[in-house]
């Protein structure tokens, strides 16, 4: 198939150029046609930012690299920007080689311990998969079967004498479901009375529904056992340079800092810097997010399928079918979409592209599954 311009793709075939039948096939109109398919692999599988990192964060990248000599950047300069942005002392910070080193942290802390760590099921891996191999415990707590969300009752009951973390990715990953704000602060003041709690926002910048609320205000009220982690990766498209942070009581800083290992590079750091001052650059993402999943949504109601709605940058869809199954046909048409999470394996979480790159899988999604 010959290859197409950008310019072509965007403006030359959309789907406001075509009808959809009750069948699902596409019909085009006289002033449009079928989308044809892109020449590069649409990367709708691991929730980065498709726009990578904004113009200042670029420069700052580029003005960076005849500082690539050094070992480090200014990490305490980054570390004062984030506390100033969430108006915390800057003792409550740690910065990390993106969030999954704080994740990892955290996991080292609670074996350390040799406790238990109880966590929702499906949920991000990273904290959990670690703690594993390195011999902890892991107690699953399945998420309510009819709603898919995070059941904090539930998570209570399965809390040992032994546990020592209570894990929440909030919202969730790979469901991008969110915990009602009071609920969420009640349980989390309650159970870290008796252990710690890693709250993981790395996708909180993309929340809009008021029943959503961060946890930074029980660090902010020096609460002892309450980690938030957020990261650099998702909206800030800084995902290859590693850049996260945690935020939590100045002792537990101590500790995490203490557990670390990895090395922060100059470019993440000013990139970082930057990126963080960009406000223009977070509302665009956000615009672009919701106006790709609004297509994808409208797409899922008009053939009545089942989805979670989305409060992230992906949504999470129910197939019916094996999802390898799915990833390959996805694949064959140049989509690279999510793979399974167990125990949900006829599910599938597609990230949002750009918009065009969306229009593109709205029509294969029709094509292959309508």
């Amino acid at each position: 198939m010959a290859p197409i311009s950008r310019r072509q793709f965007i403006l030359g075939t959309t789907l406001a150029g075509v009808n959809l039948l009750p069948t699902g096939q596409l019909i085009p109109k006289a002033i449009g046609a079928e989308l044809v398919r892109p020449d590069y692999m649409i990367r709708a599988s691991t929730n980065e930012n498709p726009w990578g990192p904004s113009r200042v964060a670029l420069q700052a990248i580029l003005d960076s690299v005849k500082k690539s000599n050094l070992y480090s950047g200014d990490r305490r300069k980054l570390g004062e920007l984030l506390a100033e942005i969430n108006n915390i002392p800057q003792d409550h910070v740690t910065v990390g080689t993106g969030s999954g080193e704080i994740l990892r942290t955290a996991a080292l802390l609670a074996n350390m311990e040799d406790g238990s760590i109880v966590a929702p099921d499906p949920t991000y891996h990273d904290l959990i998969r670690y703690a594993e191999r390195a011999g902890s415990t892991i107690i699953r707590v399945p998420v309510n079967h009819e709603t898919k969300e995070i059941d904090l009752n539930a998570l209570y009951k399965a809390i040992r004498h032994d546990t020592r973390c209570v894990y929440l990715a909030n919202p969730n990953n790979p469901i991008p479901s969110i915990i009602e704000k009071s609920s969420l602060k009640d349980f989390v003041t309650e159970v870290s009375k008796k252990c710690m709690v890693f709250v993981d926002e790395a996708y909180f910048e993309f929340v809009e529904d008021p029943v959503y609320e961060s946890m930074m205000g029980l660090v902010r009220n020096e609460h002892q056992n309450v980690i938030v982690a957020r990261t650099a990766s998702k909206i800030h498209g800084l995902a290859g340079l590693r850049v996260g942070f945690g935020f939590a009581h100045p002792d537990i800083i101590k500790r995490i800092n203490s557990a670390k290992t990895g090395a922060l590079n100059v470019l993440g750091i000013n990139a970082a810097i930057a990126s963080y001052q960009d406000k223009e650059f977070q509302n665009f993402t956000i615009r672009k997010n919701k106006e790709s999943l609004r297509m994808v949504e409208d797409l899922f109601d008009s053939l009545n399928v089942r989805y979670i709605k989305s409060h992230a940058n992906f949504t999470f869809l129910h197939t019916g079918r094996d999802i390898q199954k799915v990833r390959r046909e996805f694949y064959d048409e140049g989509i690279m979409v999510g793979r399974p999470f167990p125990p949900m394996t006829d599910w599938l979480r597609v990230s949002m592209g750009k918009p065009h790159e969306m229009e593109y899988f709205v029509q294969t999604y029709q094509k292959l599954m309508g």
